[in-house]
């Protein structure tokens, strides 16, 4: 009998559980005789995997192609939730409630984000004039005719400072307690950390908008509200029990963020404070401590990733 040729013969249908089907024949000894192998065990273990492998699919032909769809009820249609974005949904920033935080822990991780770059503009282009958020992957040129200073506008900057603590698992294990953003123009929101924000800078930018305008951005099903303009100062909104921390590539204290983070008693909420500009200088007035995670200059994403990482690691999150 050759099982290797029987499994090359299913390869085609059974090509996602390749590996563990190679792994469960090569668990026989290579010295024993074909005779005295279990042929009905790797039939059953094959008619399994192909069962599973065809259990969450489902196919659907049109003319010469195949096309594969997920059958699991939890799986999201991207196309749908595209299509809500692009006509302004709040609900579909929304994602799964937290995770319960970590039962022996009291602190936890809050971040501020200043000097973020959401300056609006009126702009005329084929389709029409409209207000919009600002950055320099889109109106480039309009700023350039402006004279403007791109560094300015960088929008993106913050988009991606906010999508590497809400995507962390340090936000997902409920270790964040919130997020403040401070705009260059003076304004002050807050996001909370269960939202989920557009994929897209496009569609981020639209998101900003509606919140600067209408002061809220709401969940269209429940009403909860996702984020919103809070009065400044944003001292007012802090614990205390913390300990505020600047972190700027001009800070001449650098120092290790893991073994830093894990110095902190486990009580304190540690309060980390970053700019979202090109540069990413910050204010170090009011902070407790002022340091650089680097002795090299480092985007403020990866800067808020190296933080939130050392956080995982001191609250074992995994």
């Amino acid at each position: 009998m050759d099982l290797m040729g029987l499994a090359a013969k299913n390869t085609i249908h059974i090509y996602p559980w390749a590996h563990h089907i190679h792994r469960y024949i090569s668990s026989f000894d290579a010295d024993v005789n074909d005779d005295t192998i279990p042929f009905f065990s790797v039939a059953d273990e094959l008619s399994k995997m192909l069962r599973r492998c065809s259990a969450g699919t489902k196919r659907k032909r049109k003319g010469k192609a195949t096309v594969w769809k997920q059958e699991d009820e939890g799986d999201v249609n991207h196309e749908t939730r595209s299509r809500k974005e692009d006509q302004g949904d709040p609900s579909v920033h929304e994602r799964v409630p937290p995770l319960p935080s970590h039962p022996t822990i009291n602190g936890k991780a809050i971040f501020i984000v200043e000097n973020a770059a959401l300056n609006k503009g009126f702009v005329k282009k084929a389709g029409g004039a409209r207000w919009k958020i600002l950055n320099t992957e889109e109106d480039s040129n309009f700023l350039l005719r402006q004279k403007k200073n791109l560094g300015d506008y960088r929008s993106d900057i913050v988009y991606k400072v906010l999508r590497a603590i809400l995507d962390s698992p340090l936000n997902k294990a409920g270790m964040v307690e919130a997020i403040y953003v401070k705009t260059t123009e003076g304004a002050l929101f807050e996001v909370k950390p269960h939202v989920r924000i557009p994929r897209t800078l496009k569609r981020f930018c639209g998101l900003m908008l509606e919140l600067l305008e209408k002061k809220y951005v709401r969940n269209k099903d429940t009403q909860e509200t996702l984020l919103h303009v809070v009065e400044e100062p944003v001292t007012r909104y802090l614990p205390s029990n913390s300990r505020i921390i600047g972190l700027s590539p001009c800070s001449e204290k650098v120092v290790d963020i893991e073994g830093y983070v894990s110095a902190a008693s486990d009580d304190l909420n540690l309060i980390f404070v970053l700019g979202a500009m090109v540069g990413g200088k910050v204010n170090g007035q009011g902070t407790d401590d002022f340091i650089s995670v680097s002795e090299y200059p480092l985007e403020a994403k990866w800067c808020t990733e190296l933080t939130c990482e050392a956080l995982e690691e001191k609250w074992k999150i995994y």
